[in-house]
Formats: structure tokens, C-alpha cells, sequence
């Protein structure tokens, strides 16, 4: 399939997924210098944009939410990649120092962070797409192996929830789950309920009723089922 319609199909499906601001984030945010990175870097990179997120929101060091161009998610990782430009970065220093703290705050919870100018994504992206294909092979080539498997033990939802938990001091509750992933809070549950028969998870009940408040990740944090 081609580049123009693999793009609009994955556009799309993160709207059809997305309510309020979210929604509204992509439609605003994913823009010329956003898709030329899709264009130029990722479509050459890896060919698809499965696990890549446009757009996706995070918290500041103040609780705040905001938009990050892209969130690549392999296995517990996550990589961000920020598309610089001068005019709407550099001049503003206020801005400026705001973007480059966000940025040292995500690396401080685990994520790599990658900015990339839109200037030399424009002008050189031969080098942007050598210099990733570098830094990002290891988890390329475990991506690539991931594509190549005709059946996994667990599905994509489950994997998200198990690197969710890990976030999290190994803990999930379902509510707050389901709203990172834009899911039902029932999806979610069945999906709990089906990593606690696989041994992943431990349903964990509370009050006289002894209903299950929280699910506890029992797994490792180094497990290959989380790829």
C-alpha cells in the first residue's frame, strides 16, 4: 500500500479513537512538518505506522497535560520524537525553555526524546533518517522480528496494559487504563481478567464486597512477552 494511503488510514483511525481535545490535538497539531517526518523518515524507516501515536498526550511536572508530535511504544519503551521549527520554537524563549524542560522531564520518566529540526528535515533528511536508523536499530530489529510472527500469546491490548502497570509501580486500575488507551473500562476488565488467567496478572479485591479494585502486574519487568 502506498505512503499516501497507509497515512490517511492511520490518520483516521486514531480520530475514529480519539474524543475532545485529543481529537482536536490531531486535527490541529499533526501538520506539514509532522507529516513530512511520516513522509521522509518513518515511511522509509519502517514502512507502517503501527505502535507509532501522533499527537499523544502526556503530563508535565506539574500535572498538565500537552501533546507530543510523535510516541513510538516498543515493548515497555518509549521514544518520543519532536519536530523543532525556528519560528515557532526559537524565538519565543519563554516557549522555548518550556519545550526543553518537557523534554528533560520525559527522559526523566523513562522515555528517549529525539528533536529533530524541521529546517534540516527539509533541507537534509537523508541525515535524520541515517542518524535514526543508527541510534534506533536494536529496537528496530526487534519490531521487524514482532512483524514476522504469525501468532502471539498475548494481543496488542494485553501488551499495552502490562507496560501500563510497569509504569505504574506494576498496578492498573481499569478506569484510569481505559482512558490512556481510549478503550471501554469492559474491554479492559475482560482483558485484566484474561492476563490473570495467563498468570500476568493478580486481581486484588477490596471493602466487604470484595470487589477487584486494582490489578497487580506480577510479571517481569524484562519479560519478552511485553514485545
Amino acid at each position: 500500500m502506498s505512503f499516501e494511503m497507509e497515512h490517511e488510514n492511520w490518520i483516521t483511525e486514531h480520530l475514529k479513537r480519539r474524543r475532545g481535545e485529543r481529537r482536536d490535538a490531531l486535527r490541529r497539531g499533526h501538520g506539514y512538518g509532522n507529516r513530512l517526518f511520516a513522509e521522509k523518515i518513518w515511511w522509509e524507516l519502517v514502512g507502517h505506522f503501527r505502535d507509532l501515536h501522533p499527537e499523544y498526550e502526556v503530563k508535565d511536572w506539574r500535572g498538565r497535560s500537552y501533546f507530543i508530535d510523535f510516541m513510538w511504544i516498543v515493548g515497555a519503551l518509549r521514544i518520543v520524537f519532536e519536530i523543532m521549527d525556528f519560528g515557532s520554537h526559537g524565538t519565543d524563549r519563554s516557549k522555548y525553555r518550556k519545550d526543553l524542560n518537557r523534554g528533560l522531564y520525559l527522559q526523566s520518566q523513562n522515555c528517549t526524546v529525539f528533536y529533530i529540526s524541521l529546517d534540516e528535515l527539509k533541507e537534509n533528511p537523508g541525515f535524520i533518517l541515517a542518524t535514526l536508523r543508527n541510534a534506533l536499530a536494536p529496537y528496530l530489529l526487534v519490531e521487524s522480528r514482532n512483524a514476522r510472527r504469525k501468532e502471539t500469546a498475548y494481543s496488542k491490548i494485553e501488551r499495552e496494559l502490562m507496560r501500563i502497570a510497569i509504569r505504574r509501580n506494576r498496578i492498573l486500575r481499569p478506569g484510569e487504563a481505559a482512558k490512556e488507551l481510549e478503550l471501554y473500562a469492559a474491554t479492559v476488565v475482560k482483558h485484566c481478567r484474561s492476563l490473570v488467567e495467563k498468570g500476568k496478572f493478580r486481581a486484588v479485591a477490596r471493602g466487604a464486597s470484595r470487589r477487584v479494585t486494582y490489578y497487580e502486574y506480577i510479571g517481569t519487568i524484562q519479560s519478552p512477552d511485553l514485545l
